[in-house]
């Protein structure tokens, strides 16, 4: 059906008629969180590790790590097994692995703790394959990061946040720095905001020839600690770390080269400018040229720079430059040939992200992409037969296809053909992939394919039990549409409605909106939705409509719609909401008394300022762990977006719920986890005051020590029940 303000073009019905007969099974929180979690989950294939003996692999399962044969799939070898192993007269339990280069040792990961989003800190042990001994990498406490060299001689890791090596046929421990100190100096790992940002954590790269070790030193001592407090005993123990809100001081960074037989070190000559960020650090295939990523703090300039490992001299390369912000995701496919003359690079100058050639010197090859779409990732470079696959946005900005194209930027060739999201996994020499399809109607499947012919030659993972399991249950597909920003602009968006839905208007049906809408972001892909998509499904049952829509500002459609939000954060992106809210009431079989919103992190953010400009126009509200004034959010994320707020305070306050707290009118249910050390508790603290103050009536819960995911246990589980009751009682 069409309606001239909302649905422009309304189609992809995902199940057969017989799913939305009655007699199928309802969708419970049981079947999401409670007695039968698990019910919905899919299977993969995840953690395989090719092998350089072409057509074999190695997966890490129930404890054991077994090499397989990648055109049977048959099992050939058991190279580790947790049950027949022992050290002490005690079992361990592999949280992880990691084959060396020669694929004569493993080095095992054990008793790892979690610290942040991508650190944790594990005893590891040494396993080799020839006289199957096990030995403990290190007895002088639990490590981070720990990484074999490329000729498998040696592993490095952090400990205290210093740098070690350890020759493994001596058991030699090298310490290549000293000054590690918590909440003051880090050597080789991530501070708390490029772990979170920059999505890195592990800070040092091995040289290719084994002998040198960079790093990027993280002097933290000048930012301010966050205090978070964990309650549970009979005293708060007070947590404090490094957390740089938007304006205050970054750590100082520098790299730094050392060799690991004299321990000698050479730091590299990266600008006198200190308040600085850099980002990536990553060894070209000469032994003695490190590539090293600048950027300046309001990240709209990026510089790439090679750095003498003798003399630490550096040279830059190439810039980039933005009017707005250069976001490192869009030059983060940085690829050095063997042929040691020219690279690959990513850039968005073109208005869209493409791949480019380049040689050592800066200079511009070729493109070799072009076209209004933007790509995705490079799944491999075949530099044998001159080839790169990647995937993009070509067919859909709600997909991701998979390609092969040049280095010369000739015969590109599509090698996916479902409508859906495709990504792959490709042997060392390129013989195999793995290409894993998921779409909204379907879980993932994963298949081994041949790159010279690009047939299947046997499926991996199929999930029928999922499906089978899924045509038990009544479930309503997602929708896709198309409608209107608040400037007219074409939106991408996905409706699931009631079974028994009926569209003359006899009828009137609430509905629920889910934003997220930050920078770059979708929540309207053509994937299958392991997120909430099942929740929606015990909504729907009950009467809602879900519906959802990427405004101004989110991904896949270029750089021009994904920073018109810049420096104003939060502005376009409710106006388009409210705009979209406005146009659905208008449908004959919405309720227009009886529209909601929810949201999680920067979703909770736009749901606060929908609940309080769009006031008018939204009847109730959840908004979980939310950003209320982004004074309060880190620097790299808030400044790429906003700049800083001495040069942007407007941008800040008149955006930030906090300031319109006296518009809020409907019913609105605030939840954060005082654990959270992301957004933290604080930003729901200054919301609930402001509210107060302005004499509103609204309902807050608060879930001790969770983090910004509020998970284990019983938690989500307690959550979603929390949030449906309110959904029920005031929508």
């Amino acid at each position: 059906m069409k309606h001239s303000r909302v649905l422009l073009s309304l189609f992809f019905f995902l199940f057969s008629a017989a799913a939305f007969s009655q007699t199928k099974k309802l969708v419970t929180l049981d079947d999401i969180w409670g007695r039968n979690a698990g019910t919905f989950a899919q299977r993969t294939v995840e953690a395989v590790n090719w092998m350089k003996s072409g057509g074999f692999y190695t997966t890490l399962d129930g404890g054991k790590i077994v090499k397989f044969n990648i055109t049977t799939g048959l099992p050939v070898e058991t190279l580790f097994d947790e049950r027949q192993t022992n050290v002490a007269g005690k079992s361990i339990h592999i949280d992880g692995y990691q084959l060396s280069s020669d694929e004569r040792k493993l080095l095992l990961t054990t008793q790892e703790e979690p610290i942040y989003r991508r650190s944790s800190r594990a005893e590891f042990y040494i396993y080799s394959l020839t006289t199957k001994q096990l030995t403990l990498l290190s007895r002088a406490g639990k490590q981070q990061y720990a990484s074999f060299s490329p000729d498998g001689k040696r592993v490095a890791f952090v400990r205290d946040n210093n740098l070690f090596a350890v020759e493994l046929a001596s058991g030699k421990e090298t310490k290549l720095t000293s000054d590690g100190k918590r909440n003051a100096i880090i050597n080789g790992g991530a501070d708390w905001v490029y772990e979170e940002e920059f999505s890195m954590a592990r800070a040092f790269e091995w040289s290719p020839d084994s002998k040198h070790l960079a790093w990027i030193r993280f002097d933290e001592s000048r930012v301010p600690e966050y205090d978070m407090q964990l309650w549970g005993g009979l005293y708060p123990v007070d947590y404090r770390f490094k957390y740089p809100k938007a304006g205050e001081a970054n750590s100082l960074v520098s790299v730094w080269i050392a060799d690991v037989l004299t321990g000698k070190k050479v730091q590299a000559q990266t600008g006198a400018e200190t308040d600085i960020y850099l980002p990536r650090i990553q060894w070209t295939k000469n032994a003695n040229l490190l590539s090293v990523r600048r950027m300046n703090r309001l990240q709209n300039r990026l510089d790439l720079l090679h750095i003498n490992a003798t003399t630490g001299q550096a040279q830059t390369i190439l810039t980039e430059t933005s009017a707005t912000y250069v976001d490192l995701e869009f030059t983060d496919d940085l690829t050095y040939l063997n042929n040691s003359k020219s690279f690959i690079w990513s850039s968005e100058r073109s208005g869209y992200k493409h791949l480019y050639l380049y040689d050592l010197t800066g200079k511009l090859i070729r493109p070799i992409t072009s076209g209004n779409f933007e790509v995705a990732t490079v799944s491999g470079i075949d530099e044998k037969s001159g080839t790169i696959f990647f995937s993009s946005t070509e067919a859909s900005p709600l997909e991701r296809h998979l390609y092969s194209i040049g280095l010369d930027g000739q015969n590109k060739q599509k090698l996916s053909v479902k409508p859906g999201t495709y990504t792959a996994n490709f042997s060392p020499d390129f013989a195999y992939y793995l290409l894993y399809h998921t779409a909204t109607n379907s879980p993932v499947t994963v298949s081994l394919r041949d790159t010279k012919t690009t047939n299947d030659l046997r499926a991996l993972e199929t999930n029928d039990d999922l499906k089978a399991r899924l045509a038990s249950f009544s479930v309503s597909p997602k929708q896709f549409f198309q409608t209107k920003a608040a400037d007219g602009s074409p939106l991408n968006g996905w409706m699931i409605r009631p079974t028994n839905f009926d569209s003359t208007g006899t009828k009137k049906y609430p509905i629920l909106m889910f934003v997220y809408g930050g920078p770059g972001s979708q929540t309207v892909k053509n994937e299958w939705d392991s997120r909430d998509f099942f929740w929606y499904q015990t909504l729907v049952q009950k009467g809602y409509i879900i519906v959802s829509v990427d405004g101004r500002g989110t991904g896949a459609r270029g750089t021009a719609f994904r920073t018109s939000t810049y420096a104003q954060l939060g502005k376009l992106e409710t106006e388009d909401q409210i705009t979209v809210a406005r146009s659905l009431k208008t449908l004959p079989y919405v309720d227009p008394n009886r529209v909601g919103i929810w949201g999680w992190s920067y979703g909770g953010y736009m749901t606060a300022l929908c609940m309080t400009l769009g006031a008018d126009v939204f009847n109730a509200g959840i908004s979980v762990a939310p950003v209320t004034n982004w004074r309060f959010y880190d620097t790299i994320y808030t400044e790429r977006y906003l700049k800083r707020p001495q040069e942007n305070a407007a941008g800040y306050d008149y955006n930030s719920p906090v300031t319109h707290a006296s518009k809020l009118r409907g019913p609105y249910l605030l939840v954060h986890g005082t654990g959270d050390d992301n957004v933290h508790f604080q930003n729901s603290i200054a919301f609930e005051n402001a509210l107060i103050e302005a004499g509103k009536q609204f309902q807050s819960f608060y879930y001790p020590n969770r983090n910004h995911g509020i998970y284990g246990g019983n938690t989500r589980m307690h959550l979603y029940q929390m949030m449906t009751d309110f959904v029920e009682k005031n929508l």
